[in-house]
């Protein structure tokens, strides 16, 4: 039994499909499938059970999946003490961030990393919270930022601040109104994201509280690509003075408080409750808790 075997058997495990776990591997099917064989023969252990949806775990696998979880994070582990040695840790770190987020946040994020862990490698990544999530579950991610994150027991939750939303609309001139209700909101024409992004699910849920429904113009999931047809009179939308701000459309836009106190998006950092962290994403996170707070809400200005 050796690591490689070890790593391709977790890997498999947790994205329950040799197929999937073949594509991230980078390794053929057949290749792949011939490691865990030679595993299962060497144990003498039938790991896992194939099927037509992808494979499940034995009672032995369920237990080597937990053992070689641990082998894997102390290898990792002492990679990282050995380049502590040296002066520097020099791990690597997956951050996931969603895409309203990823356009101020990726510059000053990776510049503070590079100084303060020059010798490690990051990697960011765009997406959406439920791929983000599935991500963190399968190993693809190390560390993501989530808006309303539902609590679950595969993934540990930080709060890091919240955010105000904001009804966005194209200005007419006039002076700008003042805040919109909930009933006020569910009129407006939305172009907005699908399911499940973050703010669609928490407008329908804030108006289903109240027994409203959001009136529905567009469904497109690219932020960007929502201000521009906002800007172009094809509906309203609800995103944060943040998302706007970086927008060449904001001079175009004005934005009114929603309900009363208001419309407020959580975020949170998100990690896997299965993977202990090293320590060189225990230092990013310690990053990530120091620098998004202060932009996301407005009290510090990302680095150009």
């Amino acid at each position: 039994m050796d690591l490689k075997q070890i790593e391709y058997f977790v890997r498999v495990a947790e994205l329950g499909s040799f197929t999937r776990a073949s594509i991230v591997l980078d390794i053929a099917q057949p290749a792949l499938s011939r490691q865990i064989r030679q595993l299962e023969v060497e144990l003498r252990q039938t790991l896992l059970l194939r099927n037509g949806r992808g494979v499940t775990l034995t009672e032995a696998g369920k237990l080597l999946l937990e053992h070689g979880r641990g082998v894997l994070h102390q290898v990792e582990r002492a990679k990282e003490e050995l380049g502590r040695v040296r002066g520097a840790l020099a791990g690597k770190v997956a951050l996931g961030l969603p895409p309203s987020l990823s356009r101020v946040l990726s510059v000053p994020l990776s510049r503070a990393f590079r100084t303060r862990l020059p010798q490690a490698s990051l990697a960011i990544r765009e997406g959406l919270s439920a791929n983000m999530l599935e991500a963190l579950r399968n190993g693809r991610l190390d560390i993501a930022l989530l808006y309303n994150p539902v609590p679950s027991s595969d993934i540990d939750i930080t709060p890091l601040c919240d955010e105000m939303l904001y009804l966005v609309e194209l200005a007419d001139g006039d002076a700008a109104p003042g805040a919109v209700s909930l009933a006020e909101l569910a009129a407006k024409p939305l172009v907005i994201p699908s399911q499940p992004h973050a703010i669609r699910m928490l407008v329908e849920s804030q108006l289903g509280a109240q027994g409203l429904r959001p009136t529905i113009a567009l469904e497109i999931d690219s932020v960007p690509a929502i201000l521009e047809l906002v800007a172009d009179g094809a509906g309203c939308a609800v995103l944060s003075r943040l998302a706007v701000s970086t927008s060449d459309k904001a001079a175009r836009l004005r934005l009114r408080p929603i309900g009363e106190p208001g419309l407020v998006s959580r975020l949170a950092l998100a990690v896997s409750s299965h993977r202990p962290s090293t320590l060189t994403q225990q230092a990013m996170q310690e990053l990530v808790r120091e620098m998004v707070p202060p932009i996301v809400t407005g009290k510090a200005l990302p680095a150009a």
